[in-house]
């Protein structure tokens, strides 16, 4: 049973991947679900409802955040309703939304857990013991489990990755929009990506106008980022391999597709 999961989408070249190449990557590999990171997807902050029914048609099971969640404020007018929505469960208990959803796949069904980092990020709950909470309660119901964990730095990524080696089907990081190499099946069966990558602009910076980033990194002064509208797109993900019997990893492929990397059908 295959899971595939697309890395952040940013702004509306994000959504226009989405939009051509998430049908083609279901058609060629056929997964369980999909799972579609959209923290980004409003011009690079936050998602709207529009958006998120979009992905929704575009093929996606389930959505997930990260730290722009609440930057768009359509997001507080249909959340709680949002069924197929998962925010970061660190957060506190009062924030509106859920951290975890039980996605059906066949006779079976995947739990995806969002969780965000706290180095370099907002001071949340700790991921760690959220984490410990949800698994628990996730693995009376299922063995397929999947986490985005929407982190900033790869030693935390990686930490979670081992910290719950053997417990889930997948740890996958979110949120530095730089796919990295270094995809494998930990010892436990548990797959480990440190950052799947962003979906959106090809040559900006991080998914933004790359002359302002470079001018804020000269003269330090406040600089406004917008998402490019026009350029090259990236799409990026990867896919996921488990054992239908234990729900374990048996595989994690990097799929990365630009200018650079062409999609192939075949």
């Amino acid at each position: 049973m295959d899971l595939l999961f697309v890395g952040d989408v940013v702004g509306s070249p994000g959504r226009d991947m989405v939009s051509e190449y998430v049908p083609k990557l279901k058609k060629k590999y056929r997964p369980a679900i999909t799972i579609i990171n959209g923290e980004n997807a409003a011009a690079g902050r936050g998602i709207t409802e529009k958006i998120y029914k979009t992905f929704m048609q575009d093929g996606a099971n389930v959505v997930t955040l990260g730290n722009h969640a609440w930057d768009n404020r359509d997001i507080f007018n249909f959340i709680d309703g949002a069924k197929w929505l998962v925010r970061p469960a660190n957060f506190p208990a009062s924030v509106p939304g859920k951290g975890i959803s039980y996605v059906p796949a066949g006779e079976f069904e995947v739990a995806v857990i969002n969780l965000q980092g706290r180095v370099f990020m907002n001071d949340l709950d700790c991921p760690f013991q959220k984490a410990d909470q949800l698994v628990e309660e996730a693995r009376k119901r299922t063995p397929f489990i999947f986490v985005d964990f929407h982190a900033e730095t790869t030693s935390e990524k990686q930490a979670m990755g081992w910290f719950l080696d053997g417990r889930v089907t997948a740890v996958v990081g979110t949120h530095t929009h730089v796919q990295t190499a270094d995809n494998r099946v930990l010892p436990g069966g548990t797959a480990y990506l440190t950052d799947v990558g962003m979906t959106g602009p090809y040559d900006g910076i991080l998914g933004m106008e790359r002359e302002t980033i470079i001018q804020k990194f000269q003269n330090q002064l406040p600089a406004r980022f917008e998402v490019p509208k026009e350029g090259r797109t990236q799409l990026s993900a990867c896919l996921i391999q488990t054992d239908r019997k234990t729900g374990r990893a048996k595989s994690i492929e990097r799929i990365l597709i630009n200018d650079d990397h062409p999609f192939h059908d075949y």
